[in-house]
């Protein structure tokens, strides 16, 4: 039996665990299971790390806190300084990748119009740098938001009418909205939505947050986290299996 599984903390709501049981099952994928590998502390992970297993993803919140532990990383992970999925190669050795900024890429394409130039990126954390990494392999421009903003980043209370007359691309990277805190949004200035933006948010669950709820009542076009879930787990599985 091939073991793949999800290292997390508190991940009992996984995505990633329906998705490939149904997956094995749809495709008559035979000796394979997928489980979850909750952790409380990411020194908990030698005792994973020993097991044998066939490869693993990696969510919150230990994307950047696992490379340590890892032998080598992909150019594109070592280039976003985030893991979300690990392979384990015939010498043993562990090797850290991020396919989370192809799922990105490959779902945000056909929506980009001319105009989808620059983004505001909002978060900071290991799914911010992934976005902000795919967003440049798009050439666009990140402006990144932080609520402790350092020298090249913007806070929330810089974001005015300006702004949103100059970035038609909106993400929300940040946990905000997730269930069960649906009622809760990014703090921004909503009204400055028009039928030009684009309001993306990882979230997945709910299927229509908050943000994306108020970006449409102003006519933006809006994309959930679903498609990217989907399509970061297929690249998971194409390497795991390369």
């Amino acid at each position: 039996m091939k073991t793949f599984g999800l290292i997390g903390k508190n991940i009992d709501y996984s995505f990633s665990r329906n998705y490939f049981k149904e997956k094995f099952q749809t495709e008559n994928i035979l000796n394979c299971e997928y489980v979850n590998f909750d952790i409380q502390n990411i020194s908990e992970i030698h005792s994973i790390f020993t097991q044998y297993n066939s490869g693993y993803n990696v969510t919150i919140p230990y994307k950047k806190t696992v490379i340590p532990y890892l032998d080598k990383l992909n150019i594109h992970a070592k280039e976003i300084g985030a893991v979300n999925t690990i392979k384990i190669n015939e010498d043993g050795s562990l090797e850290g990748f991020n396919t989370d900024y192809i799922g990105f890429i490959e779902s945000l394409k056909p929506h980009l119009k001319s105009h989808h130039t620059k983004a505001l990126v909002l978060g900071t954390g290991g799914a911010s740098k992934a976005i902000v990494y795919g967003l440049s392999l798009l050439n666009i421009e990140s402006i990144i938001v932080s609520r402790n903003p350092n020298e090249q980043e913007i806070s929330y209370d810089d974001i005015d009418e300006n702004i949103f007359n100059e970035i038609y691309l909106i993400v929300n990277t940040t946990p905000i909205g997730t269930f069960p805190n649906i009622s809760e949004a990014p703090n921004i200035p909503y009204s400055y939505f028009t039928e030009k933006h684009i309001a993306y948010d990882l979230i997945y669950n709910p299927e229509k947050t908050m943000f994306l709820k108020k970006a449409k009542k102003n006519n933006a076009f809006t994309i959930n986290g679903l498609q990217m879930l989907i399509l970061q787990a297929e690249a998971a599985w194409e390497i795991w299996n390369k």
